[in-house]
């Protein structure tokens, strides 16, 4: 966080509760505002939903547990790894050393005439 948002947050927020992954949130004295502040990196795919409900006023009532709606077949929270040295390149890819096994007959290429 910038020396400003540290600022601004020690002397017109409130902090009104913590998520699982350790970001605070807070809201501004009176209630105009609401927003985060992420521990480590700040990334926005960091946010569970019930919190991102809250921060976008969907909800008024500060979340207390883990969302109510969770549902047992969702999968736990990855971080977005684009742009770091162990995003996703697909076989193929100029990163992965441009090669990719041959076609397996399913393909045929198209011959001008």
């Amino acid at each position: 966080m910038t020396i400003g948002t540290r600022l601004f947050t020690w002397w017109k927020g409130e902090q009104v509760g913590t998520d699982r992954f350790g970001n605070r949130y807070f809201v501004e004295k009176g209630g105009a505002r609401r927003w985060v502040l992420y521990a480590g990196e700040p990334e926005a795919s960091k946010v569970p939903a019930e919190w991102h409900a809250w921060l976008h006023k969907t909800v008024d009532d500060v979340p207390k547990v883990a969302s109510p709606f969770a549902q047992s077949w969702e999968k736990p929270h990855e971080p977005n790894l684009t742009g770091s040295g162990a995003a996703y390149h697909p076989p193929g890819s100029l990163l992965e050393g441009a090669a990719r096994s041959r076609a397996t007959g399913d393909y045929e290429p198209w011959r001008p005439s």
